[in-house]
Formats: C-alpha cells, sequence, structure tokens
C-alpha cells in the first residue's frame, strides 16, 4: 500500500541516514535507513498535529492595543 510520499535517503560519509520529506518540509536521521525512516514518520506525524492544532492568534483586546 502506497502513500504517494516521496522521501530522499542520504547515505552520510559517518555511516549514519538521512531521510528527508521535502513536501512536509521534515527531515531526520539514524544509524540505520530503518531508524531515519522510522524518526521521519515519527517527526512528520508530530508535525501535522501540531500545524493542524496551530490556529490563528486571537484578536487582542486592550485598550491600548492599535493593531
Amino acid at each position: 500500500m502506497s502513500t504517494g510520499r516521496e522521501i530522499r535517503l542520504i547515505e552520510e560519509d559517518d555511516g549514519g541516514w538521512s531521510a528527508i520529506d521535502e513536501a512536509v518540509g521534515v527531515a531526520s536521521q539514524g544509524e540505520t535507513r530503518a531508524e531515519a525512516l522510522a524518526n521521519l514518520d515519527e517527526a512528520v506525524e508530530l508535525t501535522l498535529e501540531a500545524r493542524a492544532e496551530d490556529d490563528d492568534a486571537p484578536t487582542p483586546d486592550a485598550p491600548w492595543f492599535d493593531g
């Protein structure tokens, strides 16, 4: 089952791996490919949750605020 995500995996010079989801704008790393991908999945999930919860700031009601 494909999710349609495009992930870049990069083997680093030190032997670790970086995983990047450019569509979401998130990257992660790990000592193995599997660890980098698992870390990326977690980072993407947390990022999407935070973005969904992020709403506009309330309008200030302080009388001295001219905004």
